[in-house]
């Protein structure tokens, strides 16, 4: 597909050797790429003469790096000739400059995401202002071509290393094959090579096998089991007893065993934790609480019973305060007499003489 898509692009004359970065259109951006897919996949082809594979990876990856040059998107620092010294500053370079355009990349797309989002919101609250769709166009045509960019100047910092990493292994494979004619040692260097193949895959074999019975099961603990016997699944004594006494800490001759001598005693108290263990297990605890949950609710529905029966609304024992009170005009006489004496008596009358004036 990449190969058809090429000649296509050939075909239409989509770029030429006089035009720029500026002249080239939004859209036809993402097609200077295509050289540079073409060259990463043809160095992943599996094939028996490796040198061939790697000249027509190489071919392709050059072809890129020219037509980005003629379009000024490469890097001057990358063009110039440098020595053995200059390749660590180099390389630091071209490690910013991919680092940065990933995160220029990452950047553009949240932007979008969060544009995408708010054009949304605001369609869905009110209709767009007349001339507000133009200037959302135009914000996605520059950021577009933003993004077409940034990916090829990370393309082409990932061209740069790919180069680098195959003329290394061709000039290997040369070195190789050169040693090979040499010696006249082809057929015994191919039997190795099969051999070693032979064997990594047996051992990959086998370890696919193995996966099957090293990886554990799902482990069936107490806390599910008592959830088992809580909805009902399961019985408390289906699988064990669930007794597990609280971990013990000393020496062998000790543990479930009184010591009878001073020096047992002691050592047994050495051999201590200095926390408190527990007296009983997660399930027990579980269980318990299960116990006290279900005597609440029967107690509950006991008192509901009794309070809806009919003897307990006929027989309802009377408290203070529910009976009202039969003399009346006597309570109303008490509450007279007490207004007239506030009457007579104002409130602080009778702290008159305390006063200068008084």
């Amino acid at each position: 597909m990449l190969k058809k898509c090429e000649e296509m692009i050939g075909k239409l004359g989509l770029f030429s050797a006089n035009e720029t970065k500026d002249d080239i259109s939004t859209t036809n951006l993402k097609y200077l790429l295509v050289p540079y897919y073409l060259g990463e996949l043809t160095e992943r082809i599996a094939q028996e003469d490796r040198i061939q594979i790697l000249k027509a990876s190489q071919a392709k990856l050059k072809e890129f790096i020219s037509f980005c040059e003629a379009m000024e998107l490469v890097p001057e620092d990358e063009l110039e000739s440098s020595t053995h010294a200059d390749l660590r500053a180099k390389k630091i370079g071209r490690f910013k400059r991919q680092k940065a355009a990933e995160s220029k990349l990452l950047e553009i797309m949240e932007r979008k995401e969060r544009r995408g989002r708010s054009t949304r919101a605001s369609a869905l609250s009110a209709p767009v202002e007349a001339g507000g769709e133009e200037d959302l166009e135009d914000d996605s045509g520059e950021e577009e071509r933003e993004a077409w960019l940034t990916t090829i100047s990370l393309a082409l910092c990932k061209t740069f290393d790919l180069l680098e990493m195959l003329k290394k292994e061709e000039e290997m494979l040369l070195a190789v094959r050169e040693r090979q004619a040499q010696e006249g040692d082809d057929e015994f260097s191919q039997s190795i090579l099969d051999e070693r193949a032979k064997k990594a895959e047996a051992w990959h074999r086998d370890s696919a096998t193995r996966a099957r019975y090293t990886k554990p099961a799902t482990p069936i603990t107490c806390a599910t089991f008592a959830q088992d016997v809580i909805e009902g699944r399961a019985q408390v004594s289906e699988a064990h007893d669930h007794k597990h006494q609280p971990m013990i800490f000393g020496p062998a001759s000790l543990i479930n065993k009184n010591p009878t001598s001073e020096r047992e005693r002691m050592a047994a108290q050495v051999f201590q934790p200095n926390y408190r263990l527990p007296t009983m297990s997660i399930e027990e605890a579980g269980l318990k609480e299960m116990e006290i949950m279900n005597n609440w609710q029967e107690m509950n529905a006991k008192l509901m019973e009794e309070a809806n029966s009919s003897w307990y609304k006929d027989n309802k024992i009377p408290r203070p305060g529910d009976e009202e009170d039969e003399d009346d005009d006597a309570a109303e006489e008490k509450a007279r007499a007490w207004d007239d004496w506030k009457d007579d008596n104002p409130r602080g009358a009778g702290n008159k003489k305390l006063t200068p004036c008084g």
